[in-house]
């Protein structure tokens, strides 16, 4: 077996490119977290290659097999109640004193009513109780939390508004600024606060930035947020991050010092990881050099809830970049098959092509499929699948360093010339997006960059939102958002899936 080399630790490659943070989910969390106090997996179950759960801890400098210090944790799926001792919390409650987590604020469990209340009405005791547990969450577990918002499709779905009690663009506006009231008055602690924007088209966005940027303004208040957070339309459209940001430097709410770090919630695409790196770099050249871009996703955990595995990464000059995934090796005749999983997946042809993980090169294809034809799980059933529930566990971790390698590959091939076709104009090199971005910037009149912005429409239109459509599409989103609905409510549906089935199993599996 391979041993850990300088090589794996993602940490010292990220260089200088934006940050992608794993959307840590419970599931995986808890099997970290219990295993310190107690043996949640049975000896006999941890494969020969990985003994020691802490090997797929990627917060622990010391163990882990791909060192990576930065990750995303969302109170939607957290223990709020910091109290108690909750071994499945542990990973990240009691993580490397250097790495860094951002805890979200759970604004879509608002949406979906899966945490009741009437969040337009300031009175309403549920939402009071609610918005208590996060904010104490984030300043006792965090290095940066966002601010509780309300998005601004809930009002645009029968069943979400019925079930927040948010009717109206007015109400999640009024709403979201209770929270910020709150978030200001009560944070405690060192975590630094993202104030995070929302607005289904370019009208709502602007009209809610010039609402909200206030609680970042040090003029203002005595401790005012730290950052900023992009949700909605601001996560999607290149045209309307690039102006948002122009005006956050002239209007001095991107400062050195004070304004140092963006997240953009819920992106994905290997494009916008590069999108977001040349715009990182042209701010710290030219106003900011301490500015940081995040972004998250939980793509490698829903991937395996759904029996997909990471096989590939794709960065052919001119094409899509991507990192490929399609269901893996599930079959019981491999429970006593003593092959490497990577070479065994190869040869068997279930996956075109493979590119070992750091943990999937210590596991053999039985250390997945290790359920025999006639094996009974331990509530005595014999189910279809050859996998148990850590076999999610261990296939989710190699699934978090294919993206964390995916996403540095791709910024290390584009920063030596190469690149996807979406960023790449075919006829005039001085075009591309890159140069383009570091125009918008290295002006130091607002007027001038925002007249770049405008001139370049097209080319900022060619480049597709994390929701499937273009800028242009999308400058009014009304007209789009029963697609945009439906890709927020199928990624989290299959989030909440992961979180309910599978923590299900597991617990009936390990017996408590």
């Amino acid at each position: 077996m391979s041993t850990i080399t300088e090589q794996d630790n993602l940490t010292n490659k990220q260089d200088t490119y934006a940050i992608f943070l794993p959307a840590i989910s419970s599931f995986y969390s808890t099997y970290v977290g219990k295993q310190r106090f107690s043996n949640y997996v049975d000896t006999a179950r941890m494969p020969a290659g990985i003994p020691d759960m802490e090997m797929l801890n990627w917060l622990n400098p010391q163990k882990g097999l791909f060192p990576y210090k930065w990750s995303l944790y969302s109170a939607g799926h957290a223990n709020l109640d910091v109290t108690k001792h909750d071994p499945r919390e542990d990973m990240v409650r009691n993580r490397d004193p250097n790495s860094i987590i951002l805890a979200d604020s759970g604004g879509f469990q608002i949406a979906k009513g899966v945490w009741p209340g009437r969040w337009a009405d300031p009175t309403d005791k549920a939402a009071e109780k609610k918005r208590e547990q996060v904010l104490n969450w984030q300043c006792s577990i965090a290095t940066y939390g966002m601010t509780m918002d309300i998005p601004t499709w809930t009002f645009r779905d029968p069943k979400a508004a019925q079930a927040s009690g948010i009717f109206s663009y007015d109400d999640a506006v009024n709403a979201t600024k209770y929270n910020n009231d709150y978030w200001m008055a009560n944070r405690h602690g060192d975590t630094k606060i993202l104030n995070v924007l929302q607005g289904g088209n370019h009208a709502e966005a602007d009209h809610w930035y010039e609402l909200m940027k206030d609680y970042c303004d040090p003029k203002k208040h005595a401790r005012p947020f730290e950052g900023w957070g992009m949700g909605g339309q601001n996560m999607c459209d290149l045209h309307l991050v690039l102006k948002r940001l122009v005006n956050l430097i002239h209007d001095g709410l991107l400062e050195p010092g004070q304004h140092d770090w963006m997240h953009f919630l819920g992106t994905s695409k290997l494009e916008w990881a590069l999108i977001l790196t040349d715009i990182q770099r042209a701010i710290r050249q030219y106003h900011n050099p301490n500015f940081t871009i995040s972004f998250d996703c939980a793509s490698p955990f829903l991937a395996t809830a759904n029996g997909q595995l990471y096989h590939t990464i794709a960065t052919e000059h001119r094409s899509k970049w991507s990192y490929q995934m399609s269901p893996t090796a599930d079959n019981k005749k491999y429970a006593l098959d003593s092959r490497l999983f990577g070479d065994a997946v190869k040869q068997d042809k279930i996956h075109p092509t493979f590119e070992n993980s750091p943990i999937s090169s210590r596991l053999k294809i039985s250390d997945i499929c290790t359920y025999k034809p006639g094996d009974l799980n331990k509530i005595g059933k014999e189910g279809r699948t050859s996998w148990d529930s850590f076999s999610y566990a261990l296939l989710m971790g190699h699934n978090v360093w294919m993206h964390i390698e995916a996403v540095q590959r791709a910024n290390r091939i584009y920063d030596q010339g190469s690149g996807p076709d979406m960023l790449l104009d075919p006829f005039d090199p001085l075009h591309n997006l890159r140069n383009l971005v570091d125009r918008v910037f290295a002006s130091r009149d607002r007027k001038k960059s925002l007249t770049t912005i405008e001139e370049n429409l097209t080319i900022w239109n060619r480049v597709i939102g994390t929701r499937g459509f273009t800028g242009k599409k999308s400058v009014n989103s009304h007209t789009q958002f029963n697609a945009l609905f439906d890709y927020c409510e199928d990624e989290a549906i299959t989030e909440e899936t992961l979180n309910k089935h599978l923590l299900e199993d597991l617990e009936n599996e390990q017996g408590n």
